[in-house]
């Protein structure tokens, strides 16, 4: 999955990295690279604390993905690394981070919804994020239907089966926490 995000970062890469005066040529991969980073650090910390809601809901809503907090997240995380690595000055680095990181999960999400295209698919990217563990029976890619449908999905639920089990793992946490 990283070797297809870091691909999928360099295809989108050309305007905002490669031909940008603000990162040196020589850094080019090393910056697509810090941007595939980003991308793969806050949806794995995502998952792993049990944020399901925010990581689905970014294969299910391409339009409105500046909503979703860990957009805001990853593009901080990129612009940091841009600015301390790089010497990308501040607003340089944010708008950078700003107009790449939307334009890669928007393709992102359009191809893990596209049955036409197989590069993506949401359970092995939740496997992938989750430390490899496959999904634990749960298809994520009915859930981002059922998400993008309005129709209810028991996340607290999905989380306890996905991410430990129903014995003092997230689950109970969120379920409590949730009222179920």
């Amino acid at each position: 999955m990283l070797e297809q995000l870091i691909n999928l970062v360099k295809e989108n890469a050309q305007d905002t990295i490669v031909n940008n005066n603000s990162i040196p040529n020589q850094h080019n991969d090393a910056a697509i690279g810090e941007a595939t980073n980003a991308i793969h650090d806050q949806l794995s910390q995502a998952v792993s604390n049990g944020n399901l809601q925010d990581v689905l809901g970014l294969f299910g809503n391409a339009q409105n993905l500046t909503s979703n907090p860990l957009v805001g997240n990853i593009i901080s995380q990129l612009a940091g690394s841009l600015g301390s690595k790089f010497g990308v000055g501040g607003g340089d680095a944010q708008n950078i981070a700003s107009q790449l990181i939307p334009q890669v999960l928007g393709k992102l999400s359009s191809k893990t919804n596209d049955p036409n295209d197989s590069s993506f698919n949401v359970n092995d990217i939740m496997s992938h994020l989750s430390g490899g563990g496959g999904t634990k029976g749960v298809d994520f890619g009915h859930v981002v239907q059922q998400m993008q449908n309005g129709g209810g999905v028991d996340l607290a639920g999905l989380a306890g089966q996905f991410l430990g089990g129903n014995k003092g793992g997230i689950g109970d946490l969120l379920g409590g926490f949730l009222g179920k």
